[in-house]
């Protein structure tokens, strides 16, 4: 049986607004229920264990997908989603990858985690698929390959882009823009349009645009894994 670990977010504060953030349950549910469905096994950790924060908009009606409506009615999931791992307590040798579902929320924290950096570096090194969707792409900024070098650098990937941040009327309280934080790593930054399903891979990074883009990237992950 196939392991994969989910790292998600443990920031609940959209900057200076008052509002709360957290991960998205879409990126989330989504990716969960395509690995599980083949019989992976997912363990899932964040940098503070316990309890990761939902964030609040992703539960709204106009959210909803055929996920989300499943894990709303899996109890067993939300046990399992309250007693995540202390990120520091899991080790690249016990997965065959790891994925980050997005939310604003690791903008915040997981883009600047040196355990998540360094979990991210033992995965490559030992030649294990990095999989990320919308923001969670930011886990990669500071994350360096085994030889040293920014693990982005001269790779195609994606994330939010600066237009979605705008539409959403974000552009503003996010620490930094991903789409520009990717092209300044070295990343090169590829995009379809808004709201629309993209996902691209390269080497052993596979990353998707938004939450459209959860199952593809999930699928492209599920190919990756050991059978």
């Amino acid at each position: 049986m196939s392991k994969v670990l989910f790292v998600l977010t443990s920031h609940d504060q959209l900057g200076d607004t008052g509002h709360k953030t957290g991960f998205w349950i879409e990126e989330f549910a989504a990716p969960y229920y395509a690995l599980v469905d083949h019989g992976v096994s997912v363990t899932l950790a964040s940098p503070k264990g316990g309890q990761p924060p939902i964030d609040p908009k992703s539960a709204l009606p106009e959210s909803q997908t055929p996920a989300t409506a499943r894990f709303n009615a899996d109890a067993a999931l939300q046990a399992k989603l309250a007693a995540t791992l202390r990120l520091d307590a899991v080790r690249a040798d016990d997965f065959d990858a790891v994925f980050y579902p997005g939310g604003h929320g690791p903008l915040w924290d997981l883009a600047n985690d040196g355990t998540s950096q360094a979990l991210i570096t033992a995965f490559l090194a030992q030649a294990k698929p990095v999989a990320a969707v919308c923001h969670a792409p930011a886990v990669l900024l500071g994350a360096l390959t085994p030889e040293g070098l920014p693990v982005v650098a001269g790779r195609r990937v994606s994330g939010f882009s600066n237009s979605e941040e705008q539409a959403v009327g974000l552009a503003d309280v996010v620490p930094f823009l991903l789409e520009d934080a990717l092209q300044a790593k070295g990343g090169q930054y590829q995009r379809g349009p808004d709201w629309q399903s993209f996902a691209v891979e390269d080497g052993l990074l596979i990353t998707g645009q938004n939450p459209a883009s959860s199952e593809a990237v999930a699928e492209a992950l599920l190919r990756r894994l050991p059978h």
